[in-house]
């Protein structure tokens, strides 16, 4: 893997698409939420402004952006509403896109998630903060790993479960995952994987990035890249990624 600053103009001249994961690289990882019976309370984090400007520079260099996230579309919605117009949301790990008003939905999960979600919920422990609310995925925040729900877990073949460090997202394997999704929308924008740079940090982030024709690692203990970015600094990796493309694009 080589550091960042060695990435040059010549490679990235078929680059149209630019996927960012979220939690980690546009915004500082963590999530507070907070569940009492029925009701749960979830913080929704705003995308700085220096980074919208970042991504409207880049917009009007012509590349097309793409959010890849495991949040829910709500809340992708109110991160980045000022850029709606010109974004594509794929969310709750590759299991749909919104691109200009449309949904576009790239797995059907209830049947086999269903079973499986009554008996999670039956866990009790004190780590556990609370399930996030989504359509098709589940993700449990937890303080720290919780044996009972992977034991659980162990005996689902058909569905895989992801410990981030901070939630288990559960989904189906093969079929709802960041690299199906980045298919999809390749075939929405009528794109190759050539056309594509990725960057991610988390292993639920490892498929996204084998599918692009460029790979970018925030965090290259947990993922493999063509390129990584250095952790140290103040800057979120979305802003180092986005300053060394836009400096290769200056007159």
């Amino acid at each position: 893997m080589k550091p960042i600053t060695e990435l040059k103009k010549e490679q990235v001249r078929n680059i149209r698409l630019i996927v960012f994961d979220v939690d980690g690289i546009l915004v500082p990882r963590g999530t507070k939420i907070k569940q009492i019976g029925n009701t749960t309370t979830l913080e929704t984090k705003i995308v700085g402004k220096e980074q919208i400007e970042q991504i409207e520079k880049l917009h009007k260099k012509g590349f097309l952006i793409n959010i890849s996230s495991g949040r829910g579309l709500y809340m992708l919605q109110e991160m980045f509403r000022e850029i709606l117009p010109f974004v594509s949301l794929t969310y709750e790990n590759g299991s749909a896109t919104w691109y200009r008003g449309k949904i576009h939905q790239h797995v059907n999960s209830f049947q086999r998630l269903k079973d499986v979600f009554p008996k999670l919920k039956r866990v009790v422990d004190s780590n556990i903060k609370g399930f996030e609310p989504k359509e098709f995925i589940i993700t449990i925040h937890s303080l720290e790993r919780v044996r009972e729900i992977e034991e659980i877990m162990q005996g689902e073949k058909n569905l895989y479960v992801i410990w981030n460090g901070e939630a288990y997202d559960i989904g189906v394997k093969r079929d709802q995952t960041k690299a199906v999704g980045l298919r999809r929308v390749m075939k929405i924008l009528r794109l190759e994987k050539k056309n594509v740079i990725a960057i991610g940090d988390n292993k639920n982030d490892i498929g996204l990035l084998r599918e692009a024709g460029i790979a970018i690692t925030a965090d290259k203990s947990r993922v493999s890249g063509d390129f990584f970015i250095p952790l140290k600094g103040a800057f979120l990796p979305a802003d180092r990624l986005m300053w060394q493309i836009l400096t290769l694009y200056k007159p």
